[in-house]
């Protein structure tokens, strides 16, 4: 699990056809179709062009096979400016069994907590039953479902939004009560 600063053409080609193969399998992105390779391409160099976007990886044997995106809160949210999201997690069907994606998840945490945010947020398709069962083993609450989250081949998806709590979350404070 490593994450990337700049792709190149190789790993761009690894990029797109993990991608394309998870977009089959029914999940990431928000695509619910295979995408061209160029479009896939330009995509994945659209990421790192993002200030607030941090991409990971997740290689198998040298090659990359799954990819998830550290976000950071725009800077206008100052309420908010402890809490990142994880975004467009994936492992290609075809690397899957070897604890990448829970190791995934780990280093996407591990980044958040190096920059100092204290919550992880996610939100996953209803459908992804093996995403869902490892969030919510690695300790990610779910707080709420969107019933009309998501509109795949014309079926109204429903879509789960999760929290955890990473190191260091300060507690609410309360307000003092007059005379107390």
């Amino acid at each position: 699990m490593e994450r990337v600063t700049e792709l190149g053409d190789e790993a761009i080609a690894e990029l797109c056809e993990a991608a394309a193969a998870a977009i089959i399998d029914g999940g990431g992105f928000g695509w619910v179709k295979p995408q061209p390779r160029e479009v896939l391409a330009r995509y994945w160099r659209g990421v790192l062009l993002v200030p607030e976007r941090e991409l990971f990886v997740a290689k198998l044997d040298g090659a990359i096979v799954g990819a998830a995106q550290l976000v950071r809160p725009p800077r206008n949210n100052e309420a908010q400016a402890f809490a990142a999201t994880m975004m467009h997690f994936f492992i290609a069907p075809y690397a899957r069994g070897h604890g990448l994606a829970r190791m995934l998840v780990r280093r996407i945490e591990e980044g958040a907590r190096a920059l100092g945010y204290k919550v992880l947020n996610l939100d996953v398709r209803a459908t992804q039953a093996s995403a869902i069962a490892l969030f919510e083993s690695m300790g990610f609450v779910r707080w709420g479902t969107h019933p009309v989250y998501a509109l795949v081949e014309g079926e109204v998806i429903a879509g789960h939004f999760y929290y955890k709590l990473l190191d260091g979350m300060p507690g609410r404070k309360r307000k003092a009560r007059p005379g107390g």
